[in-house]
């Protein structure tokens, strides 16, 4: 902005009277705001300078439109806890996603929109469309609440999708992201153990009492939910940095570089183990059979064999540990049909399955959930908790939905594997490994919670199934033998 009103032809005195009359201007705004608004007032009056710088930034480069994407992702939990008004998060986070691709389109010239003919953009583009086809469900009882899931179904999906492809990220940027991911997930652990071992803010007080203390206090034990939307969301976050640091672990050569990653992996575990949430182990023991599957590497598969096998052997077979709490959770984990919550789920899943029968494309997106209680609470689809991201996608978009949308994924799966079994660069077969396995570990734990659709873990989904999807573009060795093959 101050790079345009430089750049008006005025005389000094002119541009000092125009930079005064801005200056009043955004100081009369203010004042109003303050004495319409309060407290929000005075928050609104320091936000929006801040907002135009960054939307002057964004425009001037679009990665910082994704950097302050990732960055939100995590935020917006925090901030809609512990502010005392509530501000409109998911549109914040719409409106900086779509200056994002409208920065793309003003510095097209300087990048490589070719890229975006790309399998990956074409698996989703595929369950972006039908999901627009969805707003003429004519089972749908609210046709504006398409909006409230659709983003995190699709629509954010193919614009990160678009965003990623088309930006010329590097391997630094790579580096940066998985820093972000690892120092959030630091202080999310730390916040955790803080509401565990310490106590608790009023704030998370008030929170638990509105309601959260049904799912979050069990037997008398406080399952942390961090900083996250619940604890739920915080577990996977937790076990899938396990899973990652387990992976960098096995990859290093040296155990100078190993013990790192190996006390990262404590820590994170740990985090899991304070969340309480049993269907985040999952992530770990799908992810980490899959890592091994795509490195297809004897040696690792014996020695992933040899630590699994006797943990598993443990948990199923014995008690040890049960007097932990954590340790006792995790173990519950293993014996489904021994756990309540669980056949109820499964009682669920029957009656929807009733309801569903003679409706393929579901209920209609934003029918289910939160949503749907807020819009059609009287609606069935509201009345029955999903309890499963894969089960949402089911009452909403149908079993033709459902069958659409797990094809994405696998889709994506198998772009993944294909590209990695072709790279030569062992850090980026490193990283590519450890980012695709723990994508599906997520899908799996996908069948018993919500995570995929909810801050950042959707977010990290997102940006990670495109990176691996399309990760030859940091493999030297691949743009040379697509040379040779041209030739």
């Amino acid at each position: 902005m101050l790079d345009l009103l430089s750049s008006i032809p005025y005389s000094p005195q002119g541009k000092r009277w125009l930079y005064g009359l801005i200056g009043l201007g955004s100081a009369a705004f203010g004042g109003i705001l303050i004495a319409k608004l309060g407290m929000t007032g005075v928050v609104f009056s320091a936000l929006i300078p801040i907002g135009l710088i960054v939307v002057g930034a964004i425009f001037r480069n679009p990665k910082l439109g994704l950097l302050t994407y990732i960055q939100l992702s995590y935020l917006v939990n925090a901030l809609a806890r512990f502010l005392p008004f509530s501000l409109p998060y998911g549109l914040i986070i719409d409106g900086v996603l779509g200056l994002t691709l409208l920065s793309l389109v003003v510095n097209a010239k300087s990048l490589k929109w070719e890229r975006i003919q790309h399998p990956t953009f074409y698996l989703v583009l595929m369950w972006f469309v039908y999901n627009v086809l969805e707003i003429a469900n004519p089972e749908s009882p609210y046709r504006a609440a398409w909006f409230y899931h659709a983003r995190q179904f699709s629509i954010h999906w193919i614009m990160v999708c678009c965003i990623i492809l088309v930006l010329d990220i590097t391997r630094k940027d790579i580096v940066n992201l998985l820093k972000t991911w690892m120092i959030w997930s630091i202080f999310a652990a730390l916040w955790a153990f803080k509401q565990q071992y310490i106590s608790l803010t009023n704030a998370e007080i008030e929170w638990l009492n509105a309601g959260g203390a049904k799912t979050h206090i069990l037997f008398g034990h406080l399952r942390s939910f961090s900083f996250y939307t619940d604890a739920s969301q915080f577990g996977a976050e937790m076990a899938g940095l396990t899973l990652v640091c387990l992976i960098f672990m096995f990859e290093e050569k040296t155990w100078k570089a190993k013990i790192p990653y190996l006390i990262l992996a404590f820590f994170y575990f740990w985090g899991f183990a304070v969340s309480g949430t049993r269907s985040a182990l999952f992530i770990m023991l799908a992810g980490y059979p899959f890592y091994l599957f795509i490195k297809r590497d004897f040696n690792k598969i014996l020695l992933g064999m040899c630590v699994a096998i006797p943990m598993m052997i443990i948990l199923l077979f014995t008690n040890i540990g049960n007097t932990n709490y954590q340790i006792y959770r995790i173990r519950t984990a293993l014996r489904p049909m021994e756990d309540p919550s669980f056949l109820l789920r499964l009682e669920n899943q029957q009656k929807l399955s009733n309801y569903l029968r003679h409706l393929p494309f579901g209920a209609g997106i934003g029918s289910a959930g939160d949503t749907g209680a807020r819009f059609s609470p009287h609606h069935f689809a509201s009345q029955t908790p999903p309890d499963s991201w894969f089960v949402q996608v089911w009452i909403e978009t149908g079993v033709v939905g459902l069958y659409v949308y797990i094809g994405m994924l696998l889709g994506i799966i198998a772009v993944g594997v294909h590209r990695i079994w072709n790279l030569q660069d062992p850090w980026l077969i490193k990283i590519m490994c450890a980012l695709l396995a723990e994508f599906v570990g997520v899908v799996v734990m996908g069948y018993s919670n919500p995570v995929m659709g909810q801050f950042p873990t959707s977010s990290f989904i997102f940006i990670t199934s495109i990176l691996f999807t399309s990760s030859e573009r940091w493999d030297p060795a691949f743009g040379l033998m697509s040379k040779k093959g041209k030739r």
